[in-house]
């Protein structure tokens, strides 16, 4: 877990600008609260808005990230609002709770925006739980919420919008399709309804003053995930960096005692390592995240070994609530999520190759480039579905050697596309013939994988040595090498899990 810390790639040094104007940003957001008067909750609150409004806007253009910021608000006020309102009202407040959560995860259906948007207002909601929100502190609370939104959006796309300078990014894959009960957004909306319901009864049990915590590790388990396998991982992994964070809170926060300026220090550094790993490791990610509720609740002068210990039994009272909602209601397999992705993956990978021979070809509206970026995407989506098949705890060898293999040859994929859009780009590339012959190979390929013919592919000739034909026999390679680990007598199934 240290090597792939300290050793992941940042390209651009994009993850580093990341954590540090989430720092900034942050940092801005709590200084214009105390300018303004705000109460030590009302800054908490401020500054817990501003992280998710840098932290969880994703949408791929800027323009699009800066109505979703502006939305935050129009969804986050009125959640605040029922949540500070039902505050002496327990039964209530609880089902509002479920039906934000529901709601919170069904809204991923309508891409990075839903997802943003469902996030803010769960948050909102649990921050309400977290403070002991009344409605005679609302207008602080509306108050810090909208100057810490203003403060983070200053930062973003004024101070520091460092997107303006780069490519424009791709589209994050949209969630995998279907109507009903088969869309995957809605199975895992009822799932974590399910699974926040059991943590909230149990984690009321554990203790009538903290229990929302239950409620967050559920939530937080069900974000980006979209199978089962990938849920059971993701609780593990929260379970393991909340350990290892509440540990680090021993040694370096309880000694520390509230004090401000230490705090301050410790928050600072939270912050950052949030946001620089949550790409990298979501066990790093929760390390920092437990560290800085320590940082908070240290400030509000509550902090104590009896109260990280709670915490890490509320955590796994919520990470119970999670597994036995994906493996009890509406199971989405492993093998669902996988086969789809892969298949995705695959379309794009020829897509990718269109292009590219139209641009050799000499076609001026050819553009590889997005192709390539999206081919991206979705072979990190696929690593995500794939994560549970090559984890240390999984028990079946023979399904992890082929998860692997199955990885490393879309990864074969990618490379010989990334060459041959390299290739299309240099204005004095020009067109073989042969082109065409072997691009109607790679689609035919494609066709075979992703309709789960069981046959294998052809393996084609030795390549030849001019570069974009070899970049697509390379690619035709690896494309007949999949065939195998993806072929089963039933389907073209990686896995039944």
């Amino acid at each position: 877990m240290l090597k792939r810390m300290f050793v992941a790639p940042d390209p651009g040094r994009t993850r580093l600008r990341f954590a540090a104007r989430a720092v900034l940003g942050i940092g801005l957001a709590v200084v214009v609260c105390g300018l303004a008067g705000h109460s030590l909750p009302g800054a908490v609150t401020g500054g817990l808005a501003a992280l998710l409004a840098l932290f969880t806007v994703a949408d791929p253009t800027v323009r699009g990230q800066a109505v979703t910021t502006a939305l935050l608000p129009v969804v986050g006020l009125p959640v605040l609002a029922a949540a500070a309102g039902l505050h002496d009202h327990p039964v209530a407040r609880d089902l509002a709770f479920l039906a934000v959560t529901g709601a919170g995860v069904y809204a991923r259906r309508w891409g990075p925006r839903g997802h943003s948007l469902g996030v803010f207002a769960f948050m909102t909601f649990f921050v309400a739980q977290f403070l002991h929100a009344t409605p005679d502190r609302l207008p602080e609370l509306y108050a810090a919420v909208l100057l810490s939104v203003l403060a983070a959006a200053g930062v973003r796309f004024g101070l520091w919008c460092y997107e303006r300078r780069l490519a424009p990014a791709a589209a994050p894959p949209a969630p995998l399709g279907g109507t009903g009960l088969a869309r995957v957004t809605t199975r895992q909306a009822v799932q974590a309804t399910a699974g926040a319901g059991f943590a909230l009864v149990v984690g009321q049990l554990v203790s009538g003053q903290r229990w929302y915590w239950a409620v967050g590790a559920t939530w937080w388990i069900f974000v980006n995930t979209a199978s089962r396998g990938e849920t059971l991982v993701r609780g593990f992994r929260r379970v393991l960096g909340t350990v290892l964070g509440i540990g680090l809170g021993l040694l370096v926060t309880v000694p520390v005692h509230g004090a401000p300026v230490p705090t301050a220090v410790l928050v600072a550094v939270s912050v950052f390592g949030i946001f620089y790993t949550a790409a990298v490791s979501y066990t790093w990610m929760m390390l920092w995240v437990t560290l800085l509720a320590t940082s908070l609740y240290g400030l509000l002068g509550v902090l104590s070994p009896g109260l990280l210990a709670l915490r890490l039994a509320e955590t796994g009272v919520g990470a119970l609530g999670a597994v036995l909602a994906v493996l009890c209601v509406l199971p989405v397999t492993t093998h669902a999520t996988t086969d789809a992705w892969i298949q995705r993956a695959l379309r794009c990978v020829h897509a990718c190759t269109a292009e590219a021979a139209a641009r050799l070809a000499g076609s001026a509206t050819a553009d590889p480039a997005p192709r390539v970026a999206e081919l991206e995407q979705l072979l990190g989506r696929v690593r995500l579905s794939v994560a549970p098949l090559v984890h240390p705890l999984n028990p079946m060898p023979a399904r992890k050697a082929r998860a692997r293999r199955v990885l490393a040859l879309l990864d074969d994929c990618a490379r010989e596309v990334r060459g041959l859009v390299a290739i299309a780009a240099d204005p004095e590339a020009s067109h073989d013939a042969r082109l065409a012959a072997a691009c109607w190979r790679v689609e035919a390929a494609v066709e075979a994988l992703t309709a789960g013919r069981a046959e294998p592919v052809a393996h084609p000739a030795e390549p030849p040595a001019e570069p974009a034909l070899a970049h697509l026999h390379g690619l035709e390679r690896a494309l007949a090498d999949l065939a195998e680990p993806l072929r089963t007598p039933s389907r073209s199934r990686l896995v039944e899990a």
